[in-house]
């Protein structure tokens, strides 16, 4: 929890790992200590668990607060380290975030409640309600409205910031850039944003960005890293290598949607010998036959920035 008493060190890339499982189903915490070690090695920022690359939705609270626990365990303070805490109920929403300071977390993730649309009302009290339960720890949010019919407003992030002293963040799954932007303006550059969207990444660090929070660095974390601190460098040939690696990820950003994240990079993931499954749970399903194909083809275009292995974790 080294980095929560300043949140404004949390930059670059955090990670948003899957959630292995094993072929029946079950989570699978060696394969998942294995992903972070490999997260940990290949340079990543952070690292992040329980958003929608996690699946959280098709677990219970108890097999989520676990899943943190073998996380917390395998990053010690070596990174940041932001888990997603949110649900559409408060009660497990605060239930997790419990758990989650417990852990050690330096931030949570807490999503936008989903299903019921709440207003811009409803959903400043929402976050006003879980920051204020937990006044110490670092309050950022989920904004990701393709998954959950609702988006949170820049005007009410604004007024969030503004009013809640452990609010200071927002991980922006929109790909509307003007929304990026507003949110800056209104906040200004002190509120983190990271950005969610892949191909968005490396356009948001010019508007003053704090990095991003990439799928795709399941495949290509030292890449995706990489980009973040070329960036930083801020020197020509530096800015121009970092736009290099935006485009040379562009087929491994796709490959990520062939089918519904992350049955795709489950896939690759198991193939490449990282974690022993592929298994997603219902109502997702594995990649089909056509899927496949297209996955292979998109792998074999970008596959150099994502090293590859052949040993099951142990």
């Amino acid at each position: 929890m080294r980095f929560r008493s300043d949140p404004s060190a949390i930059r670059g890339s955090i990670a948003p790992l899957v959630t292995p499982f094993t072929d029946d189903g079950v989570v699978d915490h060696q394969s998942l200590r294995a992903l972070v070690r490999f997260q940990l090695e290949s340079g990543s920022h952070g690292v992040s668990l329980g958003g929608s690359t996690g699946e959280p939705s098709a677990q219970s609270t108890d097999e989520r607060i676990a899943a943190m626990r073998t996380a917390a365990e395998e990053i010690g303070d070596r990174v940041p380290f932001l888990p997603g805490t949110g649900s559409h109920k408060l009660e497990e929403t605060l239930l997790m975030t419990a758990a989650a300071q417990e852990l050690g977390a330096d931030a949570v993730l807490v999503i936008t409640p989903y299903y019921a649309r709440p207003t811009q009302e409803a959903l400043y009290k929402w976050y006003a309600t879980v920051a204020g339960e937990f006044p110490d720890l670092p309050i950022v949010a989920y904004n990701v409205p393709s998954r959950t019919a609702v988006d949170i407003a820049p005007e009410t992030v604004g007024r969030l910031f503004r009013d809640v002293e452990n609010f200071v963040g927002v991980k922006e799954t929109t790909k509307e850039f003007e929304h990026f932007s507003r949110v800056l303006h209104i906040c200004g550059r002190e509120l983190l944003v990271w950005s969610g969207i892949e191909l968005l990444c490396l356009p948001l660090l010019a508007l003053g960005g704090a990095g991003f929070v990439s799928a795709v660095a399941n495949l290509a974390p030292a890449a995706v890293a990489r980009m973040y601190e070329l960036w930083e460098a801020g020197d020509p040939d530096s800015l121009a290598a970092a736009r290099d690696l935006h485009y040379r990820l562009h087929p491994l950003v796709d490959l990520l949607f062939v089918e519904t994240n992350p049955a795709p990079v489950k896939w690759v993931l198991h193939q490449q010998g990282r974690i022993a499954s592929a298994h997603v749970r219902p109502p997702l399903t594995s990649p089909t036959e056509t899927g496949l194909a297209r996955i292979r083809t998109l792998l074999a275009e970008g596959g150099d920035l994502t090293p590859q292995i052949r040993k099951v974790p142990s």
